[in-house]
């Protein structure tokens, strides 16, 4: 088997990698690869293919990652995480929420959160209520 062929598969198992894998650095190690495999199939010496390799993958990490991480993350719009993204959820109250206390509990999706009012009046267990912020483990809720 030549030597083009094993570099091409490692360009093709490095860009499956890339898949699997966030920021964009697998991705220009690939394009380096490739860029060896045709060195190979020109018949370049090893040391030559080594240098092509990482020459484009240099390259590819100074021009290639910096385009595709400006398409494919958006900097305007922030992305909630999975705390931030329980705002607007619905709920119910499984432990009386009294003013001024945070011992009252509420349940959103099957998982048990403390809470309190929004509008400092007492909720019943059994209210139905919306999240309307969160401060660490603490849910300000208001009733539906």
């Amino acid at each position: 088997m030549e030597i083009w062929y094993y570099w091409a598969l490692a360009a093709l198992l490095l860009f499956i990698v890339e898949m699997f894998t966030a920021g964009f650095a697998v991705i220009c190690i690939s394009i380096g690869a490739a860029g060896a495999a045709i060195g190979a199939a020109l018949e370049t010496s090893i040391e030559m293919q080594f240098i092509i390799f990482a020459a484009v993958s240099l390259l590819a990490l100074l021009g290639v990652r910096p385009l595709l991480k400006r398409l494919f993350y958006n900097k305007g719009e922030k992305m909630k995480t999975n705390a931030d993204a329980i705002i607007g959820k619905r709920g119910i109250v499984c432990l009386d929420i009294e003013p001024n206390d945070t011992n009252g509990r509420v349940m959103i999706d099957g998982i048990d959160w403390r809470a309190i009012s929004a509008d400092n009046e007492p909720l019943a267990k059994g209210t139905k209520v919306e999240v309307v912020a969160r401060d660490s483990i603490i849910l300000t809720v208001k009733k539906l």
